[in-house]
């Protein structure tokens, strides 16, 4: 009699029941936003600080180049010393001074600009300075040498190189940039669903295992049906926790916003003004127009399809290797022996992906290891972006399934020896042997 269904809805119904589970599954998305609201809270508060800058130039030369923004108000100071100015601006507790030495050279003025303050001044703050103070003495250089500056502004050439197929499909480099972000997100999100849910059939087993439940169910359930149903079962159950966390997470975004009034968009304004004032090139503009021309190319279709079934092979694959580990050991601690190479292919595929996929995704070692079921789910959901021929994607994927059930069975034989194992750390050799019953 098939018991694989029953099993399932055991393990289900255990998982989503256990006080531990129910728990986290509230308290998670709970101390994430939190987290979340704590920071945008703090930096939106620092963010709406008013900031006094006094400059005292007594060269003359850049005391024009400062506007006043939202946030932050420039006061120009004349006809006074360096002390005066420094008692002055601390007298009032303003943000800063900013000392230029006069100077008839502009390469002394540079060297001898210095900015005074009670505290450390933030780094966008004084890089932003710096530009502003760079470019202008930079021109001022040059009109001193004869050099017309609008002529040198008309002179400068922006290339972007088109990029095109033979087919006539337009790219840019952005495109690249937008497929790698997709690709790496979809295996980032299969590897730490690995590592999270595998860990966890790892642990049930271990559990029952122990408790000596085992030796119960085994009398009456094949130990293929049962590692089976354990995997799908508590698969099941992540993937139930997965979409209650992005349901009560985005719940809760919405309360923390409404009722504290914090704007989440606030939490990098410090770079606003920088932003603002590059959005408003032509250049950035049409940067924007490739990005979201190079998501509308995407083939959504099927990255969505080739990520279903991937991640859900891949998560087959390596859970089957979890619940052989957590059938072969009596706790946790002597699982450390066995999870390296399980942890190998993973962390080798995620490299791969990242460091030969967005140089060549065609290349050799990215095809090669696509194909490779232990770092396919990661390095084919990487290339799929860049437009992977169907015929690689179902070879990838049937030696990907193929390879599981051969990990079932061998799980299986290792689970239906070791899971009635107690009192003895096993080896590789013990291991070895189990195969052969």
């Amino acid at each position: 009699m098939n018991h694989l269904p029953l099993i399932i809805k055991r393990e289900y119904i255990t998982k989503v029941r256990n006080k531990s589970f129910i728990i986290m599954t509230i308290l998670s998305p709970i101390i994430m936003i939190a987290l979340i609201a704590v920071v945008a809270y703090l930096s939106q508060l620092n963010n709406n600080k008013e900031r006094t800058i006094s400059i005292l130039d007594e060269s003359g030369f850049v005391n024009s180049i400062f506007e006043n923004t939202d946030h932050t108000s420039y006061n120009l100071l004349d006809n006074m010393s360096l002390e005066e100015a420094k008692t002055l601006v601390e007298d009032k507790d303003e943000y800063g001074l900013l000392h230029i030495a006069g100077n008839t050279d502009l390469d002394e003025v540079a060297k001898s600009i210095k900015f005074y303050s009670k505290d450390t001044p933030s780094l966008t703050f004084m890089s932003n300075i710096e530009v502003r103070l760079e470019k202008k003495i930079t021109d001022l250089k040059l009109q001193q040498g004869g050099v017309d500056i609008e002529k040198i502004e008309a002179s400068k050439t922006s290339i972007d190189i088109a990029q095109e197929s033979y087919e006539g499909e337009k790219t840019s480099k952005i495109d690249n940039i937008v497929k790698l972000a997709f690709g790496g997100i979809a295996g980032y999100l299969l590897f730490m669903f690995i590592i999270i849910y595998g860990n966890m059939i790892m642990r049930s087993v271990i559990e029952e295992k122990t408790s000596r439940i085992i030796e119960i169910i085994i009398s009456s359930v094949k130990p293929i049906q049962l590692m089976l149903g354990k995997i799908i079962g508590t698969s099941l159950a992540g993937i139930t926790q997965f979409i209650i966390w992005i349901i009560l997470g985005g719940i809760l975004m919405v309360i923390v916003s409404a009722i504290f009034g914090i704007n989440m968009a606030e939490m990098q304004s410090p770079q606003q003004e920088i932003l603002q004032q590059a959005m408003a090139t032509q250049e950035i503009q049409t940067q924007m127009q490739y990005l979201m021309s190079a998501i509308y190319n995407l083939p959504l279709a099927n990255m969505i399809i080739a990520f279903i079934l991937f991640f859900i092979g891949g998560y087959l694959l390596y859970s089957s290797l979890y619940a052989a580990i957590g059938a072969a050991v009596d706790n946790e601690t002597d699982t450390q022996q066995f999870m390296l190479p399980i942890l190998m292919p993973l962390i080798l595929a995620v490299y791969v992906g990242v460091f030969t996929v967005i140089e060549d995704p065609h290349g050799t070692v990215s095809t090669i290891f696509s194909f490779i079921p232990l770092t396919s789910p990661v390095v084919m959901l990487m290339r799929i972006p860049f437009g992977v021929p169907l015929w690689q994607q179902l070879i990838s994927l049937g030696l990907l399934i193929g390879t599981f059930m051969f990990t079932v069975w061998f799980a299986a034989k290792i689970y239906r020896v070791g899971i009635l194992m107690y009192g003895k750390k096993p080896s590789y050799k013990d291991i070895y042997k189990w195969l052969k019953y």
